[in-house]
């Protein structure tokens, strides 16, 4: 007997979805940073055993858009009520069941199992705890609570076994060697955004979309070229820093990571570009990936 299905991860921003879907998935496939809307596409990492082929999907943090980027971003967690076998709505010890309404009525309609985990207990006590769970139940009563703590691994091997139960029997999906349905460039562009994420602030990171130009492999190494691009000529100089001193710490961050990801040398180029508000262009939307077919 084979089991597969997909298990989507929805919640608001910052919860710790992605942390989790690392954590599942035994592989490093989602950026994790301290800051909200990390996340931008949605991503599939795929979890094999002989008998089991897990599909999670880590999605964007629900959130009311300001522009056309943070539109495409919802409706990539959107569609991941549309296609799960389980559904992990993912919250914290901070956040209330009224934060989202909206999105929380859509998945109380949900016909599939629902596990509700409330992350980050670590940062509270059993009294607390205990009243969180009583309001999610409350909030879903068809889900199935389970307390966890990403950073601390708490109780994420129970939910793990209680989604290998819940998995539907079928075949798999995927080869049993693949563990993402992303391409190697895509985790280029991931991991320059992680670094910009880390290394400047307030709006600048999310201001930025990085664009691979050029990927050339070979058994030893790989020399890659890419963009950062930016709205505002301001946001440029930023990035470069004086005497090109910011840009050249974060190339060389990314580099470190790539180097590690990949297992090879890596030989990168970074230019920064100006694409005039392009969070609120289609045409520029399209062109870096935030469309439905991504």
């Amino acid at each position: 007997m084979h089991k597969s299905g997909f298990v989507n991860i929805v919640g608001n921003p910052n919860v710790g979805k992605s942390t989790l879907m690392n954590l599942l998935v035994g592989e490093r496939i989602s950026i994790a940073t301290f800051k909200a809307q990390t996340t931008r596409h949605r991503i599939m990492g795929i979890l094999n055993t002989p008998e089991m082929q897990i599909c999670f999907s880590d999605t964007p943090g629900v959130l009311k858009p300001n522009y056309k980027l943070q539109q495409q971003m919802l409706q990539f967690s959107e569609s991941a009520l549309v296609d799960a076998d389980v559904l992990l709505y993912v919250t914290d010890m901070v956040e209330t069941p009224d934060k989202n309404e909206d999105f929380l009525t859509k998945v109380g309609r949900l016909n599939v199992p629902i596990l509700v985990l409330i992350n980050k207990i670590d940062l509270s006590n059993q009294q607390e705890l205990e009243e969180k769970v009583t309001l999610w139940r409350e909030a879903l009563p068809k889900a199935e609570v389970y307390p966890i703590s990403a950073l601390h691994r708490f109780n994420v091997d129970t939910v793990l076994r209680r989604i290998q139960e819940l998995l539907p029997e079928g075949p798999a999906y995927f080869d049993k060697d693949q563990w993402t349905d992303k391409p190697a460039r895509f985790f280029v562009t991931e991991i320059m955004r992680e670094k910009i994420l880390l290394y400047y602030d307030k709006e600048i990171p999310y201001a930025c979309e990085v664009v691979v130009e050029q990927f050339k492999e070979t058994p030893h190494n790989i020399h890659i070229s890419c963009v950062i691009y930016v709205e505002r000529d301001s946001q440029k100089g930023i990035i470069i820093g004086h005497q090109g001193v910011a840009l050249k710490r974060v190339s060389t961050e990314a580099r470190k990571s790539l180097e590690k990801f990949f297992g090879k040398s890596i030989y990168l180029d970074v230019f920064v570009k100006v694409d005039k508000d392009w969070r609120n262009s289609e045409r520029s939307l399209r062109l870096y990936g935030y469309d439905q077919r991504d």
